[in-house]
């Protein structure tokens, strides 16, 4: 993009990013008709795009934001009609002040805006970090070579920008100084690079930004659940309703949208063998399959629950994420507090004792260790990611999983020290069957638990009692980890994804390996290379990633159609799988 002749006019700029700048809720309406007034970009006399019954973009952004403006909600709609009218039908009031401001020349370029202006508009956190670059790149005004103010020890605008949102993303005020500043070093002294870096890393537990839309997947043992711009959408088998369509659907072929008992976009997913949780972006939690051991939350029943149902002792407690172990469900709230459910056979509930709880329960250890950020759920234990950076494990202590040194369990969360003694922030962590995977705050790889089939990744199959760095992987700045049963994945960034373990019926995704070979040490999924990796979920035989753009691909085991593919049984390298929208089998999203 560097070859590009540099851009001087806004009107280069597409008129989605120019959008983000007006509705950005940082600009008021004086701003807004200065800004109409002096330049026929926001005028309405360029070829920008927006809806023919406004007068300009600005109009158009004018009318989003009284349209969220809590002065205005709260009016009804006959309210809300008189004071437009009244308002003479324009979404801001013109006068004589501003109507002065029309006798000025229009204004044609970027540098003609103030720093302050420009600086909003690369700050509203609606962008990433990939668009930055790519107005740094493509512009002299976002680039540095122009007359636009920013401290001297900033690049440009864009560096400036950058430094400003990382100093505020939540990974990064989680850390301490001397962690950032590490952090930092480990990215060249880049604060595109660190932005990426925080936002990779906190999409990797969430719904990632693609250019397709946001999106989710996560893999159970025999299905997979996708989130596509907050609709959900569900394949492959099961007869305890994790698939979310009704007692009359056992399998589904091919992704179908799941319908939810009241209008819901969906922020996060997760799936196990028995059941499927959904988070809502209001926070609300529903739930669905097999219940007989109330992991899905529902006192009313132990039968199993085939369509999405809400959590009803969630209600007032809004959550962020939920992660579903094998007969039980661990939630976390948006405050950061943990409530578990269901079967407690080993303590996996985190209450100190062996008690089963039919419906959630706030685990109380965290009260008094500050927020948790990160949860995950292996078979019948516990990872839990606090905000200072350390890991608390409770649950079974079979295969060494909980990172102790000992294979004993735990009824309530303790703190692996092998972290804390070696002063290692952790930012994500990911609970497989056997073993468990954790990455820090400088992109490293931890690995420990059961070493089988090579899924801890350090060249052999020998167990490892407590967390060991994966000095492979070292010289990489990983920003997503992902375990399952006797395999692992790790995404750095750019888009890369290895792979190493079990070969699993294809599902590691290198095909010239054996179905049931072993792969010892991280290797480059190459003919992923080309896509850039966004965020991958792999399940029992079977594995889904997203990419950058949106495209899906799966590989592994299809015999149950858990990859969404229906013309094929087994998926020995990564293929493409289509998604499609509605009840026609042509209409794709």
């Amino acid at each position: 993009m560097a070859e590009r002749n540099w851009l001087v006019s806004l009107e280069d700029l597409p008129s989605h990013l120019i959008l983000e700048v007006l509705t950005s809720r940082r600009l008021n309406a004086v701003d807004l008709l200065s800004l109409e007034l002096t330049s026929k970009v926001f005028g309405g006399s360029s070829g920008l795009s927006y809806p023919l019954k406004f007068r300009s973009l600005v109009d158009y952004a004018a009318s989003q934001l009284c349209s969220v403006h809590p002065v205005y909600v709260g009016m009804g709609f006959t309210t809300q009609k008189e004071l437009f009218a009244n308002c003479e039908f324009r979404w801001w009031f013109e006068n004589s002040l501003l109507r002065k401001m029309a006798e000025r020349n229009w204004l044609v370029s970027l540098e003609d805006l103030p720093s302050h202006l420009i600086l909003e508009v690369l700050t509203s956190r609606r962008l990433n970090a990939v668009d930055l670059l790519s107005l740094e790149l493509t512009s002299k005004v976002f680039g540095g070579s122009s007359g636009l103010s920013y401290p001297l020890k900033f690049r440009s605008l864009v560096d400036y920008a950058a430094s400003q949102l990382c100093s505020v993303h939540p990974v990064y005020v989680g850390m301490g100084f001397t962690t950032q500043k590490e952090l930092f070093a480990n990215c060249e002294g880049n604060w595109k690079r660190l932005l990426r870096f925080l936002q990779s890393v906190e999409q990797s537990s969430d719904m990632v930004q693609t250019s397709a839309g946001n999106m989710q997947v996560t893999t159970g043992r025999y299905h997979t659940l996708l989130i596509n711009n907050s609709k959900v959408y569900s394949c492959g088998s099961s007869l305890s309703g994790v698939l979310a369509h009704g007692p009359e659907t056992t399998q589904c072929v091919a992704f179908t949208p799941i319908e939810f008992p009241f209008s819901a976009k969906v922020a996060q997913v997760s799936a196990t063998q028995n059941h499927s949780a959904f988070v809502l972006q209001s926070g609300e939690v529903l739930t669905c399959g097999d219940n007989s051991s109330h992991c899905c939350g529902h006192l009313d029943t132990s039968r199993p629950i085939f369509r999405p149902k809400l959590v009803e002792a969630l209600k007032g407690t809004p959550c962020k994420q939920v992660a579903a172990g094998l007969h039980f469900t661990v939630f976390l709230s948006r405050e950061g507090r943990v409530f578990t459910c269901g079967s407690n056979t080993h303590g996996q509930l985190g209450h100190g004792d062996t008690l089963d709880s039919p419906i959630p329960r706030a685990v109380e250890f965290f009260q008094s260790v500050g927020p948790v950020v990160q949860i995950a759920a292996g078979p019948s234990y516990v990872l839990a990611v606090t905000q200072d950076g350390s890991v608390y494990s409770f649950g079974s202590g079979s295969s060494f999983c909980l990172g102790h040194g000992e294979q004993q369990d735990e009824h309530q969360p303790r703190v692996i020290q092998a972290f804390k003694r070696k002063g290692v922030h952790i930012l994500r962590v990911s609970a497989g069957d056997e073993h468990a995977v954790a990455l820090d705050s400088n992109g490293r790889v931890y690995t420990w638990g059961k070493g089988y089939c090579g899924a801890l990744g350090h060249g052999d199959e020998n167990d490892k009692i407590t967390p060991q760095v994966l000095v492979s992987l070292n010289n990489c700045l990983v920003v997503q980890v992902c375990a399952r049963k006797r395999k692992t994945f790790v995404l750095v960034e750019g888009g890369v994804l290895y792979g190493f373990g079990w070969m699993g019926f294809g599902s590691l995704g290198f095909p010239d390996r054996g179905v049931s070979d072993k792969v010892l040490r991280p290797r480059v999924l190459e003919s992923l290379k080309p896509h850039r990796v966004s965020q991958v979920s792999t399940g029992l035989y079977h594995t889904i990633v997203v990419t950058q753009t949106g495209r899906i691909f799966g590989f592994g085991d299809n015999e149950r159609a858990q990859l969404g593919h229906d013309s094929l049984r087994t998926c020995l390298e990564p293929t493409e799988i289509f998604l499609h929208c509605g009840r026609s089998r042509n209409q794709l999203c």
